[in-house]
């Protein structure tokens, strides 16, 4: 059975690991080099690299902070944030990434994602989406969640794998920071939609958040958070041994 991941997410703003709520209310947390090595010790699965401001500043993602914290992780690592040419691809990749995340880029040009499957494979392109419900319907935002582009998330998201997207991740703007629970009505209606690895992400403040994640949404791949392990509410290893009592596949550190 395929274990379930546990994926830590560094939002980075100004070349510091920040987190917020709802989007908003942006604080600095640390090092983004130094999260990286400690998640890379504390046993997590995978790790999500965020320059959060790149998109809507019209800027490149920053190379040098993300050349250094590449060099720090040995754990598959996915880095988003003014993804808009297949150059960008390459120059993060070439900066030790293993996986790109596309957003705002790919609502522009959707084609960057079919250019870049067959380019990298399918495996290397990840679709990130900022969701929100808006007039009773969920909303595709752009630009780090500041722009409603009108469009409905879960026929993007259907079109964006159709062309090659390999991953999605699925930002709940309505649950992030909040700590009550992931988005569970949006991202069971994700996983029903797509059969590729699907990424839970906002909501989570507890270990038994991503309990109930796993045990509602059997088919979703993975959980990701941010400030839950930033701070130390949750540790991973303490979530990981609740996961594996629970009889939910998990890989742990011997």
């Amino acid at each position: 059975m395929i274990t379930k991941r546990i994926i830590p997410c560094l939002d980075v703003r100004d070349g510091r690991v920040v987190k917020g709520v709802n989007f908003e209310n942006i604080g600095d947390v640390a090092s983004p080099v130094d999260m990286a090595k400690k998640y890379t010790e504390a046993g997590a699965d995978e790790l999500v690299f965020y320059d959060i401001t790149a998109s809507a500043e019209g800027r490149k993602l920053f190379t040098e902070i993300l050349t250094e914290t590449a060099s720090n992780v040995f754990i598959p690592l996915t880095v988003g944030g003014g993804i808009s040419s297949i150059a960008d691809f390459d120059r993060v990749l070439k900066c030790g990434a293993d996986k790109v995340s596309v957003n705002s880029g790919a609502i522009r040009n959707p084609g960057i994602i079919t250019e870049a499957a067959k380019l990298y494979g399918d495996q290397c392109v990840v679709l990130s989406c900022d969701i929100k419900r808006v007039g009773g319907e969920f909303r595709v935002f752009s630009r780090g969640g500041r722009d409603d582009t009108g469009m409905e998330a879960i026929e993007w998201i259907k079109r964006c794998v159709g062309m090659g997207a390999g991953e999605v991740v699925v930002n709940s703007i309505d649950t992030d920071g909040v700590k009550t629970g992931f988005d569970i009505e949006l991202l069971d209606l994700v996983c029903k939609a797509v059969s590729v690895p699907v990424i839970a992400s906002g909501g989570a403040g507890s270990i038994d958040h991503f309990i109930e994640l796993f045990r509602r949404i059997p088919t979703i791949d993975a959980g990701l958070a941010a400030s839950i392990f930033h701070f130390d509410e949750v540790s991973i290893s303490d979530l990981k041994d609740a996961m594996a009592a629970e009889g939910i596949p998990v890989r742990r550190i011997k």
